[in-house]
């Protein structure tokens, strides 16, 4: 079976509007996207260009995909908010939320970046793919029900999963976000839920600064179906692997999952402006063959990844090929420009201690 890859040009025409004296939109031009957000097409873009220069992308089965329908929406998001959403993107945009500006149209946009995640989750289960990648855009793991947050304004990894679940009530899902910023929408959504396990990697108080503590484990019968791994910033390709080993992989086979579900965020890298990690193309690559082997063992090699952050022009790019030559089996690469020099970062062996130290009070508390 075949890697799925489900994209829209539409996608990348979502844009915040006159958010910071931008242009206004309109006409047939996509919008302008300097000034406007951290969050612009151009990661998406490149990331899908080197797919086609390199020609991985003839390795992949390449699909669009609808909007999701108002009926996957309402499973996640209240009437309220889709309505007040709407409205105001009839009217021209404006911002929900927090950090969430969009232009006119952004409500369509959104709906079309949900039915990717919708659809490459729907082909996984039903078995025309082994697994997929939803180049989706705007991202949505911030996203709570009734208030969108970070550039997310619809759950699109929830309102996929639910989605599943609504022909499939018995579907026992794993949620792995490895995006730098803590996936607080996901974890909102299922936070007493028995049957999704979620888990989130990343760098401790960035956004939201209030949420993705470890104490955080769910509530009612979903008690212990969600764990928080903050990690210090400067945390990098050891220590995520050694989350991934001691952690990661444990609690997603205790689980038994069905099939395991990825929010695929790229800004853990090294020159991300809006984190400070040092996750490296070389890190996404293997956590992947880690999370794929442990699908072909637990539940039949079920994996489906939807995009999430990551804002540097010149590395997601590499960071989204990896992982796709990883998913697919390709043997295209588009080698690291800047892998020496990120892996050979000076050794500090207080803060790698103390970093391992974390890992191991983590694991023992589990």
């Amino acid at each position: 079976m075949t890697t799925g890859f489900y994209w829209s040009e539409r996608c990348f025409w979502h844009a915040g509007g006159n958010y910071a004296f931008t242009l206004p939109i309109g006409g047939h031009v996509q919008p302008l996207a300097a000034g406007a957000l951290p969050e612009n097409p151009e990661t998406k873009r490149r990331l899908k260009n080197l797919l086609d220069v390199t020609g991985l992308i003839n390795d992949l089965s390449v699909h669009s995909a609808p909007e999701a329908p108002t009926e996957d929406l309402l499973r996640v998001h209240p009437q309220s908010y889709l309505t007040e959403f709407k409205v105001m993107s009839d009217a021209g945009g404006g911002e929900l939320g927090q950090r969430t500006p969009f232009a006119q149209g952004g409500y369509e946009l959104a709906a079309q970046s949900a039915g990717l995640a919708v659809t490459a989750l729907e082909n996984v289960l039903n078995g025309t793919h082994k697994n997929a990648y939803a180049l989706s855009r705007p991202p949505g793991h911030h996203c709570r029900p009734d208030f969108p947050m970070g550039f997310c304004l619809m759950a699109n990894l929830a309102i996929a999963i639910e989605a599943a679940k609504a022909t499939r009530p018995d579907l026992k899902v794993a949620v792995l976000d490895w995006d730098v910023h803590h996936g607080n929408g996901t974890e909102e959504i299922f936070y007493d839920r028995p049957d999704i396990l979620t888990i989130s990697i990343h760098q401790d108080r960035n956004y939201p600064i209030e949420t993705g503590a470890f104490a955080d484990r769910g509530a009612g019968k979903g008690d212990g179906t969600n764990l928080n791994i903050p990690l210090p910033p400067g945390a990098g390709h050891v220590a995520y692997l050694d989350v991934m080993e001691r952690l990661v992989l444990p609690t997603i086979r205790a689980h038994a999952p069905d099939i395991i579900v990825i929010a695929c965020g790229f800004d853990a890298a090294p020159v991300d402006p809006l984190g400070r990690m040092m996750a490296t193309v070389e890190t996404f690559r293997t956590m992947t063959r880690q999370v794929m082997a442990l699908a072909d063992d637990i539940c039949e090699g079920r994996l489906m990844m939807a995009h999430e952050g990551g804002y540097s022009e010149v590395y997601v790019p590499f960071c989204g090929h990896a992982v796709l030559q990883e998913m697919s089996g390709s043997t295209i690469d588009a080698p690291d420009p800047w892998g020496d020099a990120y892996m050979l970062r000076q050794p500090d062996a207080a803060f790698d201690r103390f970093v391992a130290d974390q890992v191991t009070a983590m694991t023992e508390a589990l």
